[in-house]
């Protein structure tokens, strides 16, 4: 099974192709520039110099939430279009799983974070025990306060993951909660791990069509939500 990865939900973006577990490819760039610009020629670079085709390619996997809206828009774009011009099915990834892949080799509970500001981070918990992940909550938004009573209950080793890493690490120590960042080429996401996600879910039967592909968003758009609370105002 060969497949092609894409992640576009925070600044940097990136690509990956897998073949049954193992790493044939991969860019990665944060440079600023927006994914509109730098995903596809960077696809075509990698494809192009490792001598790969999308013919080729059995399945495409993109991080569909939680994360960016205009990212996540970006990427599931560029799946549904690949997709419907080789003919492939696509596989719609857990972005904080994504995040925690690379770190199923350590002992421990995964803590992925990316910042959904208002003193929110999109979060999901993972036990990683030297072979593959566990999951132990869904993926939702949530306050700081309130991760921080649950990891007060968690015993095992905590390592916080994804560009939220930071800001959930530097609150929560300072309530007293211990924990560990991941290493700093461990730690942003990576097509790599939206590739090995992806691969679990083919093992499970998760492929779909471009069709089917939906960003998964977690919590309404800013826009949403200040129309909202606007018309609840104006009630």
């Amino acid at each position: 099974m060969m497949i092609l990865a894409l992640e576009t939900t925070a600044k940097a973006a990136s690509c990956a192709v897998l073949q049954d577990g193992m790493p044939l490819a991969t860019a990665w760039q944060a440079t600023g520039l927006t994914h509109s610009r730098t995903l596809m020629p960077m696809v075509e670079d990698m494809l192009k110099n490792s001598e790969l085709t999308l013919e080729g390619i059995d399945a495409i996997a993109v991080a569909a939430g939680p994360g960016s809206f205009t990212g996540l828009r970006i990427g599931i774009a560029a799946v549904k279009g690949l997709a419907w011009a080789a003919d492939k099915p696509c596989i719609g990834v857990s972005t904080l799983e994504a995040m925690a892949w690379p770190l199923a080799h350590v002992t421990g509970t995964i803590v992925c974070a990316m910042d959904a500001r208002r003193s929110q981070v999109y979060n999901a918990l993972f036990l990683a025990a030297g072979e593959g992940l566990q999951r132990l909550t869904p993926d939702r938004a949530i306050g700081l306060d309130q991760l921080g009573e649950e990891l007060k209950k968690v015993e095992k080793e905590k390592i916080v993951v994804g560009d939220g890493a930071r800001l959930c690490y530097n609150t929560l120590t300072e309530q007293g909660i211990t924990l560990k960042m991941a290493p700093e080429h461990l730690r942003m996401q990576s097509a790599w791990g939206v590739a090995r996600a992806a691969l679990e879910l083919v093992r499970s039967g998760g492929l779909v069509s471009g069709e089917e592909l939906a960003p998964v968003y977690c919590r309404l758009s800013q826009a949403e939500r200040e129309r909202l609370e606007r018309e609840a105002k104006s009630k």
